[in-house]
């Protein structure tokens, strides 16, 4: 096992859940119901789960388009995704006041 990569995928997912919705979620559970076990569980599960899923479909992509454009592709959905929060949530949250 690599236990660099091991390290490296724990530390980015765990800083990028934290204060996340499943997160909210989770404390809003965990405050209404009587088994605070059954949703870190169900929540540990369900993170569990989609990180598998995750890695599945990464695995499966990674054997039929190289890396370089695996990357370039992330690249720019995370720059389109950035570009429509910057513009145009803002016009609509112009548009509410």
């Amino acid at each position: 096992m690599d236990w660099n990569l091991l390290g490296i995928s724990f530390i980015t997912v765990f800083l990028s859940e934290l204060g996340d919705k499943s997160q909210l979620a989770a404390i809003a559970l965990s405050g209404r119901s009587q088994s605070r076990k059954a949703v870190f569980f169900g929540t540990a599960g369900a993170l569990l789960l989609t990180s598998l899923l995750g890695a599945l479909a990464g695995g499966a992509v990674a054997e039929f388009l190289p890396t370089r454009l695996l990357k370039a592709i992330a690249a720019v959905g995370f720059a389109i995704l950035a570009a429509r929060l910057l513009w145009f949530n803002n016009a609509e949250s112009e548009n509410i006041e």
